[in-house]
């Protein structure tokens, strides 16, 4: 069985995997994405920590050693699909990722964007299998976007197309790691639950106080799963923050309708895991504000088949297509 290696970096974890011809993952590995702070350095070394671990685990489970490497980027992937441009929540700047990793790693690599990798996978396993045209948003520390024409992964003049994290949704609004304000991700994202949680707990709202006791009153314990967790238990404050999580999603998404006009959007990330606690109220919002509702095919809005699994898949399918 011919095997490769995907490895997802975001910007809370470092996920790798060793997988089949059919995307299927084998073995599997992660460490936390280290504080943006340190030199890019050291995200490389955690990236070669985790091949090094996969090839053991792959030795161990009696694998055929992988033969190319994928790399999915939480960042602006340029053109040479090598470079990383600007990662909002890492320390790249100009990063030649592929050439210093080629120097550590004794296999072809590939890199890509994050979420293009996220709609790949979706594309070629998952809730995109059959479409030609659908659009990718990939929901955890922010927002990446991904979008899929003819059966084809649109990357743009100079790779970086698809970052729909950063349209501006509320003019003079948040600011955002990106040195605007207003984006979508400040809005509709992983730090964006976090914060408006953690914002109500330190104005010491009584509508939070079943959330904070559902993490033993340690504020900083409010983390997007954490509070996903209480949803789905019944909390009413955290339901009502997924739901306006959710809303502003839809906003999005029936800005991108217009513009884009796909079959289907696919949400992915690490926050999809609410499921329809998210989905149900983005797509109220999607119907409500859609352009020319009611007079036009509305796309569907779907979850990802592989949930926050996406972007390593696709990074090792396109590793093994490409290289």
């Amino acid at each position: 069985m011919s095997t490769r290696i995907g490895i997802d970096i975001g910007g809370t974890k470092v996920s790798g995997g060793v997988l089949d011809d059919d995307g299927r993952i084998l073995v599997r590995t992660r460490r936390d994405t280290p504080d943006r702070s340190n030199a890019p350095r050291v995200v490389e070394d955690t990236i070669v920590e985790v091949f090094e671990e996969l090839l053991v685990l792959a030795e161990e489970a009696d694998l055929e050693r992988p033969a190319t490497v994928g790399v999915g980027a939480a960042g602006f992937v340029a053109a040479d699909r090598a470079t990383v441009v600007f990662a909002p929540h890492l320390s790249w700047r100009n990063e030649p990722l592929r050439e210093s990793l080629g120097k550590r790693i004794d296999l072809p690599i590939v890199v890509e964007n994050d979420a293009n990798a996220a709609l790949w996978a979706e594309h070629r396993f998952g809730a995109a299998r059959g479409a030609t045209h659908a659009v990718m948003i990939t929901l955890g520390t922010g927002i990446g976007g991904a979008l899929l024409v003819g059966g084809n992964l649109v990357r743009g003049r100079y790779g970086i197309a698809g970052e729909f994290g950063h349209m501006q949704v509320v003019p003079g609004g948040q600011r955002c790691e990106c040195g605007n304000r207003g984006c979508w991700e400040q809005y509709s994202s992983g730090n964006a639950l976090v914060r408006e949680a953690r914002g109500m707990a330190m104005a010491n709202s009584p509508m939070a106080a079943d959330l904070i006791a559902h993490v033993g009153g340690d504020v900083e314990d409010l983390t997007g799963p954490r509070i996903t967790d209480a949803a789905k238990e019944g909390d009413a404050t955290a339901v009502e923050l997924l739901a306006e999580i959710g809303h502003w999603l839809g906003v999005g998404i029936a800005d991108l309708a217009a513009a884009l006009d796909p079959e289907v959007f696919i949400v992915g990330g690490g926050v999809s895991a609410a499921e329809d606690l998210l989905l149900g109220p983005a797509r109220d919002t999607f119907a409500r504000q859609l352009a020319g509702r009611g007079y036009r095919p509305a796309a569907r809005i779907v979850t990802a088949r592989f949930g926050p699994d996406a972007g390593l898949i696709g990074a090792a399918t396109l590793g093994a297509e490409e290289a």
